[in-house]
């Protein structure tokens, strides 16, 4: 069969096309699904339920009905899309969790904090709107709004609704469409109307004079927002921004009770990750979780300390920096402007363009209510002519063919006010009263200046619009639900922090082989090693520090202390763990707090204060900390907790120099300066640092000698100098120690 063409049919390149269908779409999407309008706050399918439920009467002093009943109204005359989508928004504008003012009523399981979307179907839940909705649909009938037709084009819809409040920030909103999207935090309706209303008296107000009275969001779920104030101005000045939220807690019995939770943070989850933790022994601080929430109470979370001795404050900064506790809130105001088209607006931007909605809205208004008072003051003209005439005019309407005519003609009545009296019952013409007309009279013409001097003064009209923002915020308003704290910002505790602190002894074999021993009455000399080993240093300290070692080459290592091995056995090899140059040898260890101070001297004779952090490393090879020099090496470190030191350097001829710590160079690494002087051939045997007060035991073979304070003396000199030498038979030094 031939193919045949149609030569009229419309003809567009393949790239054109898809241009111009992705563009529809595009626009499709910003404006009929994901932004929100600045006039009312609303998205299409939000305003499309809110005017349905009122046009079925469901007011908030009206009896709910179906959901679904609603649902269906709305997708049959004016949103043509599925009904779990649509029902999904109904549930999100009645969930008090998520607006901060609610405009649906929900019975039934409309959803939890912990799981929104387990709200019960359709068919199950029953809805209507709420008091607040009433600021959006009070005006409706009254000229206030443009309407265009439904989607069949059967039905007209209001383009927006006269928001009576800025509901763009009220309720806030969030939506994804292509290229863009929109997070709007909610606000406290008593600080936008504040600010609106300072706003509309001061048109020249700055972002700061607007913020005294609208400092932050505020969310419906409470708790704390922690944001700097410079990082909110910077919100509000450019529409971008991220509001840090914490959540509340108080002290009760001894238990930390959450009360208040992030916005759109779930409870349980909450719970689940601090769980997690427990469970991986990084919470050694808490022994229980309860979730106590209730109808009463629907935030509260009770976490229980292992003891009373748990600092607090320190457990809860860990949970606020690891778990949902605390999160950032995305803030971008990108709205649809009153020209038609998206965009990012600042605060003071969006505020003055909603003004300019809400004073056309009220001009259109009292335009509109204008022109009914002045067209019933015109049938009350001819109603007035009428009763005057009355018996002339029943005969007019009982003998004319065309009444309407010579009633036209006689009275010089216009053509409306004919019809008025034409419909017009003839038992109500009859009982027509002039005092009742003049009265009614009266009051439309009394009514009708008032509307003609409010129209013809700005500041009669602005001072309607403040009084109606005023009016409003008293009857809606509520106190501010999200506390302005100023706090740092939370840190997470360290693995350290988090284990346990015991006692523990670390003791390091001849061959370099490491292990930890319970407790510090350990007798480290006495543990078994293996065969052609002994023991070379030791060092005393808890489980939560970390360990230095030190090698020949001068290079120093860190070890996690909780991660050696158990005394119970031989250890194992720090080659394992370490990654030492080849020759170099482990020479001692060392074990404190970060400022804990440590001498490194070499056998040369040099040295040089510093700090267990100077000597950390996270390196396997570990960092170069002392330089000996050639033919040289590092001696074990010495540490000391005393503020008033001093350090004993004995040498391989028997000399000992004591001389005072702060004598000594504060280096991150070097090679330090001059201890004591040497002669030709002679290298320093051993170093040790100690307090004044502190008793010095000098081993020489089997025997050892005690020095006390006073017997240093004779020993003590500057930096740099001899010395004296030791008594006979301690000449030859093997290694010393330090008895508080």
């Amino acid at each position: 069969m031939a193919t045949t063409h149609d030569q009229d049919s419309e003809r567009l390149p393949l790239n054109a096309f898809a241009e111009k269908a992705y563009l529809d779409y595009a626009m499709y999407v910003i404006l009929d699904r994901a932004l929100p309008h600045v006039g009312d706050g609303l998205k299409p399918v939000q305003r499309r339920i809110v005017y349905a439920m009122s046009e079925l009467g469901l007011s908030a002093a009206s009896k709910p009905k179906k959901a679904a009943r609603t649902v269906g109204d709305v997708i049959g005359k004016f949103h043509p899309h599925g009904d779990s989508a649509c029902y999904e928004a109904m549930v999100i504008m009645a969930q008090p969790f998520t607006y901060r003012y609610p405009l649906v009523d929900g019975q039934g399981n409309w959803g939890t904090a912990d799981d929104p979307k387990s709200f019960a179907a359709m068919r199950y839940t029953e809805s209507r709107l709420t008091g607040y909705a009433a600021t959006l649909l009070a005006e409706l009938g009254q000229g206030t709004v443009d309407w265009q037709p439904n989607f069949d084009g059967t039905l007209d819809e209001p383009a927006t609704l006269p928001a009576r409040l800025p509901n763009v920030l009220l309720n806030g909103g969030t939506g994804i469409a292509v290229g863009m999207a929109t997070d709007i935090p909610p606000h406290n309706l008593r600080e936008v109307a504040a600010a609106t209303i300072h706003l509309l008296a001061h048109p020249e107000a700055d972002l700061d004079a607007l913020m005294t009275h609208m400092p932050a969001p505020d969310f419906p779920t409470g708790a704390e927002i922690i944001t700097p104030a410079a990082e909110l101005r910077r919100l509000y000045a450019t529409g971008n921004g991220q509001i840090k939220v914490r959540a509340t807690y108080q002290i009760e019995a001894g238990e930390v009770v959450i009360d208040a939770l992030p916005f759109q943070t779930s409870g349980a989850k909450v719970l689940e990750q601090i769980a997690a933790q427990m469970a991986a022994k990084k919470l050694p601080m808490v022994s229980d979780l309860r979730d106590e929430s209730d109808h009463e109470n629907p935030t509260r979370l009770v976490i229980v300390p292992r003891s009373n001795r748990v600092d607090t404050e320190a457990m809860m900064a860990h949970l606020f920096a690891t778990t949902g506790l605390e999160k950032n809130v995305r803030a971008n105001i990108n709205v649809i402007g009153l020209d038609g088209a998206p965009q990012v607006k600042n605060l003071r931007d969006l505020l003055t363009e909603w003004l300019s909605y809400r004073t056309a809205t009220v001009r259109r208004r009292l335009e509109y209510r204008l022109d009914q008072v002045v067209d019933r003051l015109h049938i009350l003209e001819g109603l007035l002519t009428a009763y005057l005439n009355i018996d002339e005019v029943i005969h007019i309407i009982r003998t004319e063919d065309e009444p309407r005519d010579v009633m036209m003609a006689r009275f010089e009545i216009t053509d409306v006010q004919a019809d008025a009296i034409l419909n017009l019952r003839l038992r109500h013409l009859m009982k027509l009263e002039e005092f009742k007309i003049r009265g009614e009279q009266d009051t439309l013409d009394a009514e009708r200046k008032k509307l003609e001097a409010i129209l013809g003064s700005e500041k009669k009209l602005k001072k309607l619009i403040a009084d109606e923002i005023t009016a409003d915020a008293e009857t809606y308003g509520d106190e501010r639900r999200s506390r302005l704290v100023a706090r740092e910002q939370a840190r997470a505790l360290s693995e350290a922090d988090l284990l346990p602190s015991e006692a523990v002894t670390v003791v390091l074999s001849r061959e370099g082989w490491i292990r930890a021993a319970k407790g510090h009455d350990v007798d480290p000399e006495g543990l078994n090693y293996r065969t052609g080993d002994a023991y070379l240093a030791h060092a005393a300290g808890r489980t939560n520090q970390a360990l230095i070692v030190l090698d020949s080459t001068g290079r120093s290592y860190s070890l996690a202390a909780h991660k050696l091995p158990s005394a119970r056995g031989q250890g194992e090899p720090l080659t394992g763990s370490l990654n030492p140059a080849n020759g170099a040898r482990f020479v001692g260890v060392a074990i404190g707090d970060e400022t804990l101070t440590c001498v490194l001297a070499s056998t040369a004779g040099n040295g040089f204060a510093t700090t267990l952090a100077d000597m950390a490393s996270r390196q396997k090879a570990g960092k170069a900390t002392l330089s000996p020099g050639k033919s040289a090496a590092a001696l074990a470190p010495a540490t000391t907790r005393a503020d008033n030191a001093e350090l004993c350097v004995v040498t391989s001829a028997g000399y000992l120099l004591c001389v005072a710590l702060d004598d000594l160079p504060h280096l991150a690494k070097g090679k330090g300066n001059k201890l004591v002087a040497l002669k030709a051939g002679e290298t320093v045997v051993t170093v040790a640092a100690l307090g004044v007060d502190e008793t010095l035991i000098i081993y020489s073979g089997k025997r050892h000698k005690s020095l006390k304070p006073t017997e240093r003396e004779a020993y003590r000199g500057p930096r740099a100098s001899r010395g004296q030498q030791l008594p006979r038979g301690f000449t030859a030094v093997q290694s010393l120690a330090v008895d508080g």
